[in-house]
């Protein structure tokens, strides 16, 4: 990450001269010099003190990546370490460490705020974290402007608008990354189709929209997906509502034969107090993030599933 991270400090800095973006950030030397070519690189709370010379709210992209998880003073080092452990979720300071390639040491002291990370090693941590590190730098600056992640980028940004156009094709593409199905001699729209119990037709759609978005290429008679994509399908509100109601469906649909060993459908219906009603949504909010985490880093994928939340207030409804 460290190029990556060199490359996002020189787009905060636009066309500003070196020392004169020193001089603005208060520096007497040029540490600006240092941080392009990798040398050295400021901490977390450094880079996010120069991107507010840059941005008029650093917040937002936070936000907008993570709405759930609110941001404090993204100078305060504790406020950016409350933020990465609650990313966490309960995901394992061990896995975490491992993901990142750095000490359990190190990694404990960043979610405590006992340490701030360097630049690269923030970077590291939301990536291991979510696979989406190139849409939180493409909330501070145009992602063009940092090669490493642009790439990333745009197939996510493709992957992201075929999952609306063809809801299909997220399970597709996981299917493509599972080992059982790599192993097979030859790929074709039928055996996709019926590896994942869909028509031929939907299948031949949604592998035409990720061959032609270069999310999937094929070759040698197989379908390979170049480089892991993770999808975040965050977006309008309408849009992302029809996205919902497709894999409601599609598990509503199997529950009319479930498989009693791999699937799992449950329910509660109850009376509670507000207070306790707002805390079984934060569980299942902190749980979903805790999947995300896990998904983000779980080797070797061998398996498709498709995991459904559902928390709904039947009475108050506010929508009466």
């Amino acid at each position: 990450m460290e190029d990556e991270a060199a490359q996002f400090l020189r787009a905060l800095r636009g066309r500003r001269s070196q020392v004169a973006w020193a001089r603005r950030l208060g520096y007497c030397g040029n540490p600006v010099t240092h941080w392009e070519r990798g040398k050295r690189f400021p901490t977390i709370n450094e880079a996010l003190r120069a991107a507010g010379q840059a941005l008029p709210d650093v917040r937002a992209p936070f936000a907008a990546f993570a709405p759930n998880i609110p941001l404090g003073s993204p100078l305060d080092p504790l406020a950016i370490a409350a933020w990465l452990d609650a990313l966490r979720a309960g995901t394992s300071v061990s896995a975490l460490a491992q993901r990142c390639g750095r000490s359990r040491f190190s990694v404990r002291r960043w979610l405590r705020g006992e340490a701030e990370p360097r630049l690269p090693d923030f970077f590291r941590l939301v990536d291991a974290l979510t696979g989406r590190l190139p849409e939180w730098v493409a909330g501070f600056v145009p992602i063009e402007s940092v090669p490493g992640l642009a790439e990333r980028h745009a197939k996510a940004v493709a992957a992201k608008r075929i999952a609306f156009e063809a809801p299909w094709s997220e399970a597709i593409l996981r299917l493509l990354e599972t080992k059982p199905f790599l192993e097979l001699e030859r790929h074709d729209p039928a055996t996709v189709a019926r590896h994942v119990g869909i028509p031929e037709a939907d299948a031949v759609r949604c592998l035409a929209l990720l061959v032609e978005s270069g999310i999937v290429r094929r070759a040698r008679g197989k379908y390979k997906v170049t480089g892991a994509q993770s999808v975040d399908t965050q977006g309008g509100r309408q849009a992302l509502h029809r996205l919902k109601a497709h894999w409601a469906e599609v598990a509503a649909q199997r529950l009319q034969a479930p498989d009693p060993i791999a699937d799992l459908f449950a329910y509660n219906v109850m009376s509670v107090s507000a207070a306790d009603l707002e805390r079984m949504r934060e569980i299942l909010r902190s749980a979903f993030r805790e999947i995300r985490t896990l998904v983000a880093a779980s080797e070797p994928a061998e398996v498709v599933a498709l995991v459904n939340l559902q928390l709904v207030r039947i009475f108050p409804c506010t929508s009466r």
